[in-house]
């Protein structure tokens, strides 16, 4: 018996959709993905609701909409997947890196007000493993400062923060539909605001810049005349992935309903060892629970993180590890400057966190078993 660390969540639905894609004969952008990104719109509550073909693309779009220049800083966390800091690359701007909370693992608000300067333009906070920033702390920090919020809510969908939404509360926010996210499309990404003037902006951007409903030049109500208006990209979704997405979208509750039942069966498996600190949830806040990560009391085991993951899959539970910091990385460190000494927190996490397998259709036999997986390894190799 193998659990594997992630498994997505496909079902008759999904092959309904595609398979009625395919029949259509338009298998690009077009009527579906404008579909998905309605729909969309709808469940999250936001005014605009762009699709595209990643997250990372989401980001870069979003920088170029809100007209990020040369030389210019944006402040993100360490812990985070590389996407959020490149896409600041390609500007050439700088990503800088700060420090995170130990608790939950997002942002430290102290270390962004220390890391503003007069280059500062925009702050990506990410909301790790789904739990919601500090939001109202960080937008009233970037107002203050003239800055822009530029949500990173690749593991965010859905998410709650003091009753609102994820996707409803920053200036941009730009979520994930990559194979392991909590709604897939293979791989896409969607970005939601409420400025007319950059969603406008970001859909001529995501098709090589061609002027508005270029996709429609194809179909009986369009022609074949198109303008290109802007320096764009080749970021659109198709409708293949916008069908995967429609499918999802209506089973986007259920799925989290079941993945916040998961992470309550860890957490009180958890919550009184010695040898685990389960994540922490704040009150008032919910998360999408992308991610459940754990991190170990190495003062209680005698083996480090690395041994802990390799006893785990020798018994048949897939794990990972969200995130080797990005300061450890040799691009970042030889490119700008980063020590291990910088980032004290991030540093203690990564020596210690374990994502645990949470996937809607895992069995409670299996959560029974990834718990007592976990539990006999600690006690093999209790200190």
């Amino acid at each position: 018996m193998r659990i594997p660390f992630h498994k997505p969540y496909i079902t008759d639905e999904e092959l309904s959709e595609v398979l009625d894609t395919l029949k259509s004969g338009w298998l690009t952008m077009g009527p579906k993905t404008l579909k998905f990104e309605e729909e969309f719109k709808t469940y999250v509550g936001s005014k605009y609701a762009i699709a595209v073909n990643s997250c990372t693309a989401a980001l870069h779009l979003a920088l170029r909409a809100a007209n990020l220049r040369e030389n210019e800083e944006v402040i993100i966390p360490t812990m985070t997947f590389t996407a959020t800091a490149q896409v600041v690359c390609y500007f050439g701007a700088k990503p800088v890196l700060v420090d995170i909370d130990r608790e939950t693992c997002n942002i430290d608000l102290a270390e962004i007000e220390k890391a503003i300067t007069p280059r500062t333009r925009f702050i990506i906070p990410v909301h790790f493993g789904g739990q919601p920033c500090d939001m109202d702390e960080i937008i009233y920090m970037a107002r203050s400062k003239g800055l822009i919020v530029i949500e990173d809510a690749a593991h965010a969908l859905p998410a709650i923060y003091r009753g609102r939404k994820i996707g409803t509360i920053g200036d941009i926010t730009c979520f994930s539909f990559y194979s392991t996210k909590t709604l897939t499309t293979g791989d896409g990404g969607m970005i939601t605001t409420e400025k007319r003037e950059w969603a406008e902006k970001i859909r001529i951007l995501r098709l090589h810049g061609i002027s508005k409903d270029a996709w429609k030049r194809y179909s009986d109500e369009g022609s074949w005349y198109y303008e290109v208006t802007d320096l764009g990209y080749k970021y659109n979704m198709t409708d293949i992935q916008a069908a995967l997405g429609i499918a999802q979208l209506k089973k986007v509750d259920y799925m989290w309903e079941r993945r916040k039942e998961i992470a309550r069966k860890y957490t009180d498996a958890f919550r009184n060892s010695k040898f685990i600190i389960p994540p922490l949830e704040k009150p008032d806040r919910v998360s999408a629970w992308h991610l459940y990560v754990i991190k170990l009391n190495l003062e209680a085991i005698t083996i480090d993180r690395s041994r802990f993951i390799e006893e785990l899959k020798r018994m048949g539970v897939g794990t990972s590890v969200h995130f080797i910091p990005l300061h450890r990385h040799p691009f970042y460190k030889n490119t700008f400057g980063y020590s291990l000494d910088d980032f004290p927190s991030a540093e203690w996490v990564y020596e210690r966190c374990v994502s645990l397998p949470i996937y809607p259709q895992m069995s409670d036999w299996e959560i029974e078993f990834v718990i007592e997986s976990v539990c006999n390894v600690c006690k093999r190799f209790e200190r």
